[in-house]
């Protein structure tokens, strides 16, 4: 995640759609939902919960429970109506301000290095450099722009990959890590969301993460002007993409991550429509093993 999750959403959502346990559809607000149970891995659970696993030891005397390790349970949910498949665990503002504050600093790095040995090593150095596909999104993007586009990356963390950066001489920064921004971005501020004009807005690697994407989506509307752009981009992730039709993958996903939503691109087409923008283009874009989807939208 290149990590946002704003606290003003908590102001706009329904109870019902705040619910902490889903039960609808997070993109189409169905309750035409699949379920099967799964295990929250441990570094989540310890940031959002503060939950540990647990060896229950045979000495204990446990009557109902068996020996062996203890971990935090949650259900795989899939809609049968759109296909997202998600976590039925809907983390609050503190759960998710705890799990993603000073994203990939020093202080995450080592606490995940704890439970995912050789995290520090191996994972987090690739978030160091700007990632090579960023041209390739760039390109894409490129003929529905102005040749300088003013951007704001809404979730960019520092902005190292940040669509635009160092060519455009506005690149503005919406993030709930509070990492400083690299050279050629700035922090934004929300007071001028609705008065200063972006012909881009971007949302990469994002909404994978947050419990509510709906609200997320609306919370962004006031930074959109009718001519300004929205490119959201997501994994797509392999258990989907293999099956994009299926509604049967909740018993497939037994285990669940930061990533907490996988979507299809019918689910993510339903979330945009549904949120009041109109698709003006999409693409997949292949990174070795992993693929991306990515939708660019604007207000109705």
């Amino acid at each position: 995640m290149q990590g946002i999750y704003p606290p003003e959403l908590a102001m706009t959502a329904t109870p019902e759609s705040r619910d902490p346990i889903a039960r609808r559809c997070i993109c189409c607000n169905s309750q035409n939902l699949a379920r099967s149970p799964a295990v929250l891995m441990p570094f989540v659970a310890y940031r959002a919960f503060g939950h540990e696993p647990l060896d229950i030891l045979p000495e204990w005397g446990f009557r109902d429970l068996r020996p062996g390790m203890a971990y935090t349970l949650c259900n795989s949910l899939q809609c049968r109506e759109c296909g997202v498949l998600f976590l039925d665990y809907r983390f609050t503002d503190a759960q998710m301000a705890s799990l993603y504050s000073g994203y990939r600093d020093e202080r995450y790095t080592r606490e995940r290095d704890r439970f995912e040995p050789g995290y520090a090593a191996t994972t987090a150095r690739d978030f160091e450099h700007r990632a090579p596909y960023i041209a390739d999104i760039e390109r894409w993007l490129s003929p529905h722009l102005p040749q300088h586009p003013a951007v704001l990356d809404w979730g960019g963390g520092s902005g190292i990959n940040t669509p635009f950066l160092g060519t455009s001489p506005t690149v503005h920064i919406h993030d709930i890590s509070a990492v400083p921004c690299v050279a050629g971005a700035v922090p934004a501020d929300p007071e001028t969301f609705g008065k200063q004009h972006y012909d881009l807005v971007t949302c990469c690697q994002v909404l994978e993460h947050v419990p509510y994407p709906f609200d997320f989506l609306q919370s962004m509307l006031p930074a959109l002007d009718t001519e300004t752009l929205l490119y959201i981009e997501v994994p797509y992730e392999s258990l989907v993409r293999k099956s994009p039709d299926s509604r049967e993958l909740a018993t497939s996903k037994r285990h669940w991550h930061e990533h907490i939503n996988f979507f299809s691109p019918d689910a993510l087409r339903c979330l945009l429509q549904r949120a009041g923008l109109n698709c003006v283009d999409h693409h997949v874009l292949s990174l070795g093993a992993k693929e991306i989807m990515g939708f660019l939208a604007r207000r109705h």
